[in-house]
């Protein structure tokens, strides 16, 4: 059963949050986030991505910028940027996009929970991208982003996150984005104790976002129980830093794909290896999302076709079923050559978030063809991780992201929750 427990938030003095919160730190390029943090002292993504205080052309996995990280952290806690919480507590999250709300909890779950696999995965993990984080989070001695978790929701839970937002919230405020981000604080015992009991009794919590921080946070863990033999299990690094939402609550866009060339084949060509695959109905110079599962969006030649994928593809496989991996399977491999989406450098992944004349200004620009996917229900990816089975890369896309900076797990005192 799943052991998600309050902790001793690290968290920004209520008059700074909005100024601090930033951005994940890996929806930035090297160049955007030096701009993004330009004459900011105060945004986070500064600690997230500290080779931005260095020059251009500096290391960026130098020890000497994870240094850098720990030092700004440091800075900002001795200047009183940040509150440091007295007593163990949950935190009501709640993001706000477009006017629908998606509300969590942000807590600390179980490192034992992850390596039994009662916390469940999609996606593997990049060595050197996981090498980052663990070399972050291990200098600067705190979990500075949290990991995004998902659940099947619980009525006792849900009840104890209504309860809370009835009173007035510790922050409040609306990001340069437009997402509006709002914080409660439960620390009632009758309530802390209610929302641990109903989270003990949740089979399974799944890793929606945040796959190599979470590995990134295990990974410390072990090292430092390897380092401290004598420790009891309820060391501050036992636990990561997360915020766990129903299932209900999440909003999944679609992840796109462009492709910068046809394998050698013309348009005409191309179109008509399409055909003998897929359902295909031309639609015009209008830009087409798929209304349902089993619809794709194709654009080639300045004009968009629906391709409808026929029942004889489906296996009852819930990764060989997916929309994503059906056009992987079907047409990006063996028609345009793309054997691994992950390392090909032929093919391009655009979150929906950006739209689809996304799509149609880079086929004018610098691909030849774009598919436009519907969403992966969250459902398919509890299927998936229950399987024990990973996702086809960038199958799934969240809004909104998590700020970072918002709530910080320190692994400073190494003690447990209490």
């Amino acid at each position: 059963m799943a052991n998600i427990i309050p902790f001793k938030a690290l968290r920004p003095r209520p008059d700074l949050a909005e100024q601090i919160a930033a951005l994940p730190y890996d929806v930035y390029s090297r160049e955007e986030a030096r701009r993004k943090v330009e004459g900011d002292a105060l945004s986070f993504l500064r600690i997230d991505r500290p080779e931005t205080q260095f020059p251009e052309d500096y290391d960026m996995y130098a020890p000497e910028v994870y240094e850098k990280a720990r030092d700004m952290l440091h800075e900002m806690i001795m200047r009183g940027e940040f509150v440091r919480e007295d007593v163990p507590a949950y935190y009501v999250y709640e993001l706000v996009m477009n006017g629908r709300s998606q509300t969590g909890i942000a807590a600390c779950a179980s490192v034992d929970d992850y390596e039994s696999g009662i916390i469940r995965k999609h996606e593997n993990t990049r060595a050197d991208k996981e090498a980052d984080r663990i070399r972050h989070v291990d200098i600067c001695n705190a979990q500075t982003g949290p990991i995004f978790l998902t659940y099947r929701r619980r009525e006792e839970i849900q009840a104890q996150v209504e309860k809370a937002m009835k009173n007035e919230p510790l922050y409040d405020f609306t990001a340069d984005d437009g997402i509006i981000h709002r914080v409660w604080r439960i620390d009632e015992k009758e309530a802390v104790q209610a929302i641990q009991d109903g989270f003990a009794k949740v089979d399974s919590v799944y890793i929606a976002d945040g796959h190599h921080r979470c590995a990134s946070a295990v990974r410390v863990s072990q090292r430092r129980r390897e380092q401290n033999p004598d420790c009891t299990g309820q060391e501050a690094f036992e636990y990561f830093l997360s915020v766990i939402f129903p299932d209900d609550q999440l909003y999944i866009m679609d992840y796109n794909r462009l492709v910068k060339s046809l394998n050698g084949y013309t348009e005409e060509t191309f179109l008509q290896k399409v055909k003998e695959i897929f359902w295909v109905e031309k639609v015009g110079d209008a830009p087409y999302h798929p209304a349902k599962k089993g619809e794709i969006g194709m654009y080639l030649q300045d004009t968009w076709y629906k391709l409808g994928i026929k029942d004889e593809m489906l296996t009852d496989d819930p990764v060989r079923d997916l929309d994503v991996a059906i056009l992987q399977d079907r047409l990006l491999g063996p028609v345009l050559g793309i054997l691994d989406p992950k390392s090909d450098t032929r093919i391009d992944f655009v979150g929906g978030i950006r739209g689809l004349e996304e799509l149609e200004r880079r086929v004018k620009a610098d691909c030849a063809v774009a598919f436009a996917m519907y969403p992966t229900d969250i459902h398919e990816l509890f299927a998936v991780s229950d399987a024990g089975r990973l996702m086809p890369p960038k199958s799934t896309w969240f809004e909104p992201k998590l700020r970072s900076g918002i709530f910080i797990h320190s692994l400073e005192d190494e003690k447990g929750a209490d």
